[in-house]
């Protein structure tokens, strides 16, 4: 009879144990639940970069192999570079890819005056805008050199680089795949140049291994917004 009794207490114990935890689970069914579903599914996201282009010769390989592997990117480009291929802007619009100003004839805008500087931003900003019907909201340096008030005044954000794999020093593949995957963090943003073969072969084996490894590639936008 004992025994009994004891099997039929370890029996209610269990009962509340398992009927508290069901009711506390159904109690954290709303936003808290959500929430933590929502953490544990997002992937740590970066950013690929490319300058200096439209490449008459390499973009067009560089936008099959990441139309492909379904990856947006942002593209910094030359406002010449742009205005002799507006075939392959206008394909960098159509497809997703965020589109920069990098200057008309890549300037250091820090060592020529306001007036020049702004004509360089401008004109690069109008033929963009031929493409993509809005406002240029994002500029990127050359050299990294900038004048705050020039860029506050142009109404564009600066966007820099946190991993530079200097690729156009180099035409070997292995080194610059090599220099990102292994320096490469969360939320980083990634420099390279569309117009050498190398730096795009490079680019699609470095989306190759960081997907595997669990990273989202991004526009700049989202990184900088979120």
């Amino acid at each position: 009879m004992r025994k009994t009794k004891k099997i039929l207490c370890l029996c209610g114990a269990l009962y509340t144990v398992v009927l508290f935890q069901s009711l506390r689970m159904k109690d954290l069914q709303g936003p808290e639940i959500i929430e933590v579903e929502k953490m544990l599914e997002e992937k740590p996201k970066i950013a690929l970069t490319f300058d200096d282009g439209p490449s008459e010769k390499y973009t067009s390989q560089l936008l099959d192999g990441l139309k492909e592997r379904n990856v947006k990117v942002s593209f910094f480009v030359i406002g010449k570079m742009a205005e002799a291929n507006m075939k392959l802007l206008q394909r960098e619009k159509d497809e997703g890819h965020l589109i920069g100003n990098h200057t008309y004839n890549h300037v250091d805008i820090s060592k020529i005056s306001d007036e020049a500087a702004i004509s360089e931003i401008q004109k690069t900003n109008e033929i963009i805008e031929k493409v993509t019907k809005k406002h240029v909201e994002y500029l990127r340096a050359p050299f990294g050199s900038w004048k705050k008030k020039l860029v506050e005044k142009m109404n564009v954000f600066p966007v820099s680089w946190s991993v530079d794999p200097l690729d156009w020093t180099t035409e070997n593949t292995d080194e610059i795949v090599n220099k990102v995957v292994t320096t490469v963090k969360e939320n980083d943003i990634i420099l390279l140049h569309d117009c050498y073969k190398s730096s795009v072969d490079a680019a699609l084996r470095i989306i190759d291994i960081l997907q595997k490894e669990g990273y989202e590639f991004v526009t700049v936008d989202k990184l900088i917004v979120e």
